[in-house]
Order: structure tokens, then sequence, then C-alpha cells
């Protein structure tokens, strides 16, 4: 009796293990805990009562219905593809602290900030690749540092330096992708067929990665990504490096790209996020300084100060401040002027009558927005 017992001891152990991967029996017990699945437990005055009820079984299914509890995965409830909650990192010093934000749909979602802000650091984490100091990521529900194996079968990852095999040819390489991404043998040619067609580069199939041009090798990167048909897409700086027209097609790659998933992208280069980005995530000085839409964050960027050349301008400021709306007046050069003004944009075409009344021969006006530097200033809470 006293050897059944123990038998029965030790298969509930190895069972208990298999479910929930965890070591030690008191880190499933909290688990179970955590879950409020504690009925047998309560049910069970101590750990040899509960044992006692347990019929030696051979199959872990009828384990599991003796036991009567049932083992739920990692997970969070929701559709969310992404959710970061408390998310804090350290080294010798704090990087970033109580970053939260949640994907939910596709498009694309900027991750904004200057250089040293988090932006790799937060998408390694969210790919596994670095440890959190503290807080929780979520992919597609699944708990990241729980059951990293099976979260990151929903993400494709190309980080900053994208992790060529440059004395690959390009079938050879994503082949190789596939077969780490342990994708199925035969699922493997029409997979690699797919992400050469949507990034463009099935005619360099069997072209030697070293000899691409920098924007072509960005786009293999891209389709390594995407060779095993993930839900979420994470691009750190992609653009990085590329000359302008190489920089126009990658983001045309990226848009196409999200029509079908959700893609993260980070930057440091405004023009990037608003030529891109549907929604945007700012990182500044360790803090999640703002979320929202390309809209909302355009609403920062409302312009403030008209560039202005007049050839005959007055010599003092004077008449320019009696101008409605006028706040400043900043002199570039004899010719040249910047007008910090306030209120909306009907400022211009008041400019533009007082010079033609007074003969100021008016050669151009233009808007300019605020730098990314001042928005990053006042968001943070500088300004």
């Amino acid at each position: 009796a006293e050897k059944k017992k123990q038998l029965r001891e030790v298969q509930l152990n190895l069972y208990l293990k298999q479910q929930s991967e965890i070591k030690h029996q008191e880190e499933v017990i909290a688990k179970l805990r955590s879950y409020k699945q504690e009925k047998f437990y309560k049910r069970a005055e101590s750990r040899e009562k509960a044992l006692d009820k347990i019929e030696l079984v051979d199959k872990p299914e009828e384990l599991n219905a003796a036991m009567n509890i049932t083992l739920e995965p990692d997970c969070v409830s929701g559709n969310d593809v992404l959710t970061v909650q408390n998310l804090s990192k350290s080294y010798n010093t704090l990087l970033f602290k109580d970053i939260n934000f949640e994907i939910s749909t596709k498009g694309v979602f900027g991750l904004l900030g200057s250089n040293g802000a988090g932006k790799s650091t937060t998408m390694n984490i969210i790919c596994n690749v670095l440890t959190q100091t503290e807080g929780d990521v979520f992919i597609n529900g699944v708990d990241l540092r729980k059951d990293p194996i099976t979260a990151k079968k929903f993400i494709g990852f190309l980080p900053q330096k994208a992790p060529l095999h440059t004395d690959m040819t390009v079938d050879e390489y994503l082949y190789h992708c596939a077969d780490i991404r342990l994708m199925p043998k035969s699922e493997i040619p029409t997979a690699v067929e797919r992400a050469k067609a949507k990034c463009g580069i099935a005619h360099f199939s069997k072209r030697v990665i070293s000899n691409l041009s920098g924007g072509y090798q960005q786009r293999v990167g891209i389709a390594q990504s995407i060779i095993h048909d993930p839900m979420f897409v994470i691009l750190d700086e992609p653009t990085n490096g590329l000359d302008p027209n190489q920089i126009i097609e990658i983001r045309r790659l990226i848009r196409e790209i999200a029509e079908e998933r959700a893609v993260l992208i980070s930057t440091h280069i405004l023009p990037e996020v608003q030529a891109a980005c549907d929604y945007i995530m700012m990182i500044e000085h360790g803090n999640m300084v703002f979320k929202g839409s390309i809209e909302e964050f355009n609403n920062y960027m409302d312009p403030s100060v008209l560039l202005v050349i007049m050839h005959n301008a007055p010599e003092g400021d004077s008449e320019l401040l009696k101008i409605e709306g006028m706040e400043r007046v900043e002199r570039l050069t004899r010719t040249r002027f910047r007008f910090h003004f306030k209120g909306d944009d009907s400022i211009v075409s008041r400019v533009v009558n007082e010079a033609v009344r007074n003969n100021w021969h008016l050669r151009e006006i233009s808007l300019e927005k605020e730098s990314l530097d001042k928005v990053f200033a006042k968001l943070s809470g500088k300004f």
C-alpha cells in the first residue's frame, strides 16, 4: 500500500510538471491558485487525503479527470495581438518604467523615440531576445515569459541589423529561416515563394545575398520575418541606412504587409512615422509620453511659425507685431524672417495683405511645423 501511494504521488508530480512546464510542485499549486482553480485542493483536507482519492491510472487524461483539475494556458483574455503591461527594464540604471500599450488590429504601429529612449530594448523584450526586469508581455494572449515557444510562433522579427547570411543565395537563406522556424517540410516551398513574391525578390532567388543592394538586402530581411506567416511583425528601424528611393520602396512594402497583419516599427525619424504609421506610441526619458492615432499626434505638430522672405521689410519689429496673432519676430538675415504666431493659419492672409499694402516686396511665405525635438520636449513635460 505504501509503495502504491508513493507511485501515485510520483505520477501526479510528473503529470503536473508536464502540463505546466514548471519544475516545482509549489509553483504549480501557486499557479493553480492564481487562476482560481483550487476546488480540488480546498476540498481535500491535506495532500495525503488528496492522493488517496486518485486511482492508479496510466493515461494522463484519466488522471486529470480523477483530479477534477483543468490547467489553462498562461494567457490573458481578449483578442489583442500584443499586450504590454507595466514593462520596466534596468541595467545599472533604470532605462524605462511602466510601459503599457496594446495592439489589437491590423495596420502599422510606430514606436517613436529619440536615440537611447529604449525603443530597441522594448522590441527585443517583446521578441524574447531580452528579459524584462518587471512587467508582462502577451502575444496573442500567450504569456511570453512563461510560454516563449508558443508566443514566438506568432511573431516575425527584423532587428535593426538584418540577420542575413550573406554567403547564401536568397532561396538558401529563406529555406534556412523556414527550417529554424520548425515549419513542416511540405509547407516550406510554398512559404518561400509567397514571401519572395510579397517582398518583390522572386527574380533574385539564386542571387548571393552579398551581391544585392542595401534595399534588396532589407527586403530579404523582411521576407524572413514573414516566412512563417505570423500575425504580428516587428521591424526595428527598417529604413535605417537606405537611400531615399529605397526608403520609399520599403515604406510601400510595410504598408502592403500591414494589410494582412499588425506591424510594429521603431524609429527616431518623424517623417518615417508620418509616412507609414496609423498609430503612434512615443517613449521619452524612460516613460510612455504619447499613445494615439497619427491624427492625434499631428495635433501636437500644428504650425506656429511662418518662414518669410521680404526684400523691403520694415526696419523695426513694431509694424510686424501689429499684425493680429503675431507674437514674436525673429530676424534670420536682412530679408529672411521667422514669425511666431498664435491661433490658426489665417495669419498667412493677414501677413500677405499687410506686405502688399506696405510694399514690403514679399517673395516667399511658408508654414513651419515644430521640430521633432520640440514635440518630444512638449510631450515629456519640458515645455
